[in-house]
């Protein structure tokens, strides 16, 4: 799906069978190429967005991340660093013929969010959009294992969920 009058930028968002109806694709997509916007990322990039349930993303936790245990997002980055395409070892990947750079693939568990929103007392639709938010800042370098780089992330998350809601997205 091209979105919102940048030709070449590119958020793919997959429903999960059971999750169906849960979430508006075409919203998830808004709110994912906005986090882009807002990091002033060249249009030139795509990314996917795949919303799943408890037992898909708990084997996704354990076979990647070594937790047998549900998440409410997970973010698989293409890049290794800013704006380099690069394989596990350190060599390029082979550009795609779309031109377009594949920044990765952000996971959310609907069950995860219905349950967070209840806890935070807000809406579905805002958990998700924090969780949106934060998987695409970790395909964007973000990180918040040590205390000053989570602060940075957490504020940069703030900010840009504050503008999705000004847009009123």
């Amino acid at each position: 799906m091209t979105l919102g009058g940048s030709e070449a930028m590119e958020v793919n968002v997959l429903i999960d069978d059971g999750q169906e109806g849960t979430l508006d694709p075409q919203w998830l997509a808004r709110v994912a190429e906005e986090v882009l916007v807002a990091e002033g990322v060249d249009p030139t990039v795509e990314l996917g967005v795949v919303v799943t349930g408890q037992e898909n993303i708990q084997e996704l936790n354990l076979v990647h991340l070594g937790r047998d245990e549900p998440t409410d997002v997970l973010a698989f980055p293409m890049l290794t660093g800013p704006n380099a395409e690069v394989d596990e070892d350190g060599g390029a990947f082979v550009a795609a013929p779309d031109g377009l750079t594949h920044l990765g693939e952000v996971i959310i568990s609907y069950p995860q969010a219905v349950i967070q929103a209840g806890e935070h007392g807000h809406s579905v639709e805002k958990e998700a959009a924090t969780l949106v938010v934060h998987g695409v800042l970790h395909l964007l370098g973000y990180d918040h294992e040590e205390p000053e780089p989570e602060q940075r992330m957490r504020a940069r998350e703030a900010e840009i969920l504050a503008r999705i809601e000004e847009k009123g997205l």
